[in-house]
């Protein structure tokens, strides 16, 4: 119930959508905060700054964007801007035309250098929006671009695609915050003017090998907790793909829209992304891609709420992954493995509500991991003593994050830190144990992005 007011309400276009989504002061905070926490911007309102909103307070730019977009979602109305909540458009704000429209390459360079040099219009004052997902299904044809004097050529392919193995390995053992910059330096100082001499035969596999490293870029940021900037990597990701003519990176793609849009809570976008990515290939493709997409499905219809849908997917992802008849090491985009499958196991079963299973499935994919994917090993192994904690072992728990701590100080991921931070306010109640206490203390100092 909103508390009393001892000021008069000024702001009514606010009153009026609060109202009409049904929410207290305090939940609208809640939702504003939430939204803001997306794009890696920690605030912190409560039903008191709501209360100020209403008597006539504008919030900075960052809260503005973040209330625009939670309103949106709510009303199911993407056309809703600051003006529509009483607010003036702040001075700094993101970029408001459309993802999948203009110059793919021209975006990309942009988005890179923005990245770069931590502009506040891409990395915090922007919004992780699901409008920009409505054009998912969009494809066009490869336009014809006429060559230059110095031409890209099948050595550029092979150098960019070097240079993307040396990244992609970087991430997977120190994580995501890792040397971002100079894969955003390169994407646009080095790959972009490549893409712009690009022409013949080898047009399509510069396209493709840019986006790969644009798809790496994604799912760095991702990691790091810069969620707007990831969403705009992964669209610039499909675009590229399509330039190229590439379904199999298109659906690539899609399915880590899909696990972005289900880590951030999203779980009707996530099915649509997952169920996008799976039409992108029509049944074919490796069926190691296959599995790997047919599993984020179950992951996702377990999100929805239809178990028997979930289940019956990860029956057909065992048996896909079963038949694949191609080695993982050949396939860096959709590397799916055994433990790799344990993993969506485990998140399946966690959606289900079936903890102590699920557990047991993310310690067998922890312990599979080589000793190159150190953050997914951590990553993995938080989830597993969360569901131990979960489950009502958090003696299990602590000894599992015991043997993870001296490993946690070498990543660089936000999406760690969250799941740190998510098992040590689970636990919390237990200290009385001498192993909880012993992992919280041995943890405690390393909580933080």
């Amino acid at each position: 119930m909103p508390p009393r007011r001892t000021r008069p309400v000024v702001n009514r276009a606010l009153a009026a959508l609060i109202e009409q989504a049904g929410w207290t002061h305090a939940a609208t905070a809640q939702h504003v905060n939430a939204v803001a926490a997306e794009s890696g911007e920690r605030i912190h309102y409560d039903r008191s700054a709501v209360g100020h909103w209403l008597t006539g307070t504008v919030p900075r730019p960052e809260a503005v964007h973040a209330a625009v977009e939670a309103f949106r979602r709510r009303l199911d109305r993407p056309d809703l801007s600051p003006r529509h909540l009483g607010w003036p458009d702040p001075a700094v704000a993101p970029p408001a035309d459309d993802p999948w429209r203009g110059d793919p390459v021209a975006r990309l360079a942009t988005l890179g250098e923005d990245d770069l040099l931590n502009r506040r219009t891409v990395l915090t004052a922007g919004t992780f929006t699901l409008a920009a997902l409505s054009g998912l299904a969009v494809r066009r044809g490869i336009p014809s671009v006429p060559g230059h004097a110095s031409r890209a050529g099948a050595g550029d392919v092979a150098r960019l695609r070097a240079a993307t193995a040396a990244f992609a390995d970087l991430d997977d053992q120190y994580g995501g915050g890792h040397a971002r910059a100079a894969v955003a330096a390169y994407l646009s100082r080095e790959v972009t003017p490549l893409l712009h001499r690009a022409s013949g035969r080898t047009r399509p596999d510069l396209f493709t090998a840019a986006a790969e490293l644009s798809y790496l870029a994604a799912y760095m940021a991702m990691d790091a907790g810069a969620n707007v900037l990831a969403q705009r990597y992964y669209i610039s990701t499909v675009r590229l793909a399509d330039e190229a003519g590439d379904l199999l990176l298109r659906a690539t793609a899609l399915r880590s829209m899909a696990v972005q849009a289900a880590e951030l809570g999203h779980d009707g976008e996530a099915l649509a992304l997952a169920d996008a990515a799976a039409s992108a290939l029509g049944g074919h493709g490796p069926r190691r891609t296959l599995a790997w997409i047919t599993g984020m499905r179950a992951e996702a219809h377990a999100a929805a709420g239809t178990r028997w849908d979930a289940l019956n997917l990860l029956r057909r992802t065992e048996t896909q992954l079963e038949r694949a008849d191609s080695p993982p090491e050949t396939e860096w985009l959709g590397n799916y493995r055994r433990e790799s499958l344990e993993h969506q196991i485990g998140l399946t079963l966690t959606q289900l509500g079936d903890h102590a299973t699920a557990a047991r499935h993310f310690t067998a994919s922890m312990e599979a991991r080589r000793p190159v994917e150190l953050r997914t090993r951590v990553l993995i192994g938080l989830r597993a003593a969360h569901a131990c904690l979960r489950a009502g072992d958090p003696e299990q728990a602590a000894v599992t994050v015991l043997g993870l701590s001296d490993d946690m100080r070498l990543i660089a991921s936000a999406r760690v830190h969250a799941e740190l931070r998510r098992l040590r306010a689970g636990w919390q109640r237990h200290r009385a144990s001498p192993l909880v206490a012993e992992a919280d203390t041995a943890v405690s100092r390393r909580d933080h992005p």
